[in-house]
């Protein structure tokens, strides 16, 4: 059973940056898309970036692209998320999760529903 535990979140401004972290454990091979998803009150849970444990590729949505970097430390078993130039509209509640899968198509950020493993979340708010 895969567990993932995400911490960094915090209180920040505008312009600032947060690192997320996702400690992973249950792995049981090394091929997983891992990706971070968002969630504010009100609005549909929404794919921010996704990364492949073996491969190291990944994908972004359009809303964050140049400005959040995910990354991986393959023998920790952790996946980043660099959050860079925050706005007030990157508040929300951020995800990690994890499928196994030989390859992370970009379309997985639309598909949180084939995600099987999640964590509780970190909570990330900006203010201007």
């Amino acid at each position: 059973q895969v567990q993932l535990v995400e911490s960094g979140g915090g209180s920040v401004q505008a312009g600032e940056s947060l690192r997320l972290s996702c400690a992973a454990s249950g792995y049981a091979d090394g091929n997983y898309c891992v990706a971070w998803f968002r969630q504010s009150p009100g609005k549909d849970r929404a794919g921010v970036a996704v990364i492949h444990t073996q491969t190291n590729t990944s994908s972004y949505a359009n809303s964050v692209k140049g400005r959040f970097t995910i990354s991986q430390d393959s023998a920790k078993n952790m996946v980043y998320l660099q959050l860079d130039s925050l706005k007030p509209e990157d508040t929300a509640m951020y995800y990690c999760a994890a499928r196994q899968s030989s390859y992370c198509y970009p379309f997985v950020l639309t598909a949180s529903s084939i995600f099987d493993y999640w964590g509780q979340g970190t909570q990330v708010t900006v203010s201007s």
